[in-house]
């Protein structure tokens, strides 16, 4: 695999896009032989370079420029497909980011995941509903993810670290930098209070509206859900609500007033079969599988784990999809070993690939 600064490296080939050096990790060539095989003729030439020849190469002064920012001070990280903290659901989606540049505590991306997206300028209710949403599931830890932005996304947040529980924001700039400017406090907080700010920027970006829809893909992403609490007909809300769809996560609303603009956009989504949702519970219904897979190893005492206790991952699938990443937070293997591991339970004829993640296969489809 490569190294973090071969990461770095990476990212800055010329003519190579994020979509296109995804569509490469996804492919798992050999590191680095494979890659240079693949790649075209002049990102080969410069990657070729690098690897040989790094005080040469013209990436070397961007590369020590992002190695300095990240050992400057703690809390930096860089995060990538076979890092222990890699997000394993971004796997799953069709256009994953290369790399996460990460600030703060990685320990916020431990527990399960749900975005609350809305409005960024709702009713005072949509505001009261946020915080409590946000309030309610860090209390019940899970983790609040959004994007600082100005709204309901701000309020979930602030409210989920008020509680003592984790929150995770997606940033369209730079993790260094605070945008919107008027959530500097709730930047500071996030910092202080365990929580994360994460981007596929490098350092240093500055906001511009073409990031903030491909930011959205990360929110949704990382998360096992969405709940749109306020939105307009037309709004960045329902981008996040149908890119959650094409991710196969699911879609929450929160039903309103047929007479408030705001509300508009939720009823919409309703309409076309996002789950209505009341309170914290009718989310945590739909999601009761994720709920058990990401469970402390302490707290499941199930019978069906008993005939496999031998193996780190049989003895936690069920009949219920479990996604990969709850498998890599439940066993402690990293992506790679759990990947393999899958793969050979499936050839064995014992799990299988399901919508929303792995399941345990009956005894009967064992033998067969």
């Amino acid at each position: 695999m490569p190294t973090q600064r071969d990461w770095l490296a990476l990212i800055r080939l010329p003519g190579m896009g994020t979509a296109r050096l995804a569509e490469m990790v996804a492919a798992a060539p050999d590191w680095p032989e494979g890659w240079l095989g693949c790649l075209p003729r002049q990102a080969a030439t410069m990657l070729r370079l690098w690897l040989d020849h790094p005080a040469r190469s013209p990436l070397l002064q961007a590369v020590e420029a992002d190695l300095a920012w990240l050992t400057a001070a703690p809390g930096r990280h860089l995060l990538h497909p076979g890092h222990s903290a890699w997000p394993a659901l971004l796997e799953q989606i069709g256009d994953p980011p290369l790399v996460l540049w990460a600030l703060g505590d990685l320990a916020a991306l431990r527990p399960p995941k749900l975005a609350i997206v809305g409005s960024r300028r709702p009713t005072r209710e949509g505001l009261a509903n946020a915080a409590a949403f946000g309030r309610e599931l860090a209390s019940r830890d899970w983790c609040v993810v959004s994007g600082l932005a100005l709204g309901v996304d701000g309020a979930a947040q602030q409210a989920a670290l008020e509680t003592g529980g984790r929150s995770v924001a997606v940033l369209g700039c730079g993790v260094d930098v605070i945008y919107p400017p008027r959530h500097a406090r709730l930047y500071q907080q996030l910092l202080e209070r365990g929580g994360l700010i994460l981007s596929e920027h490098p350092p240093g970006t500055r906001a511009r509206a073409g990031f903030f829809p491909r930011r959205n893909r990360i929110v949704t992403g990382i998360s096992l859900g969405v709940l749109v609490v306020e939105a307009a007909e037309k709004s960045g809300s329902l981008v996040s609500a149908r890119l959650a769809m094409e991710q196969n996560r699911e879609v929450f609303a929160l039903p309103g007033s047929i007479h408030n603009p705001q509300a508009r956009g939720c009823l919409k989504l309703i309409r076309d079969g996002a789950v209505l949702v009341r309170h914290v519970d009718d989310m945590l219904e739909e999601l009761s599988q994720w709920a058990v897979s990401v469970a402390p190893f302490a707290s499941v005492e199930r019978s069906d784990h008993v005939n496999d206790v031998g193996d780190p991952l049989l003895r936690w699938l069920s009949d219920a999809p479990s996604p990969l990443d709850a498998l890599v937070n439940l066993t402690g293997l990293s992506v790679p070993d759990c990947q393999r591991r899958l793969l050979e339970l499936e050839l064995e004829g014992r799990a299988a690939q399901a919508p929303g993640g792995w399941v345990r296969l009956p005894e009967n489809a064992q033998a067969c």
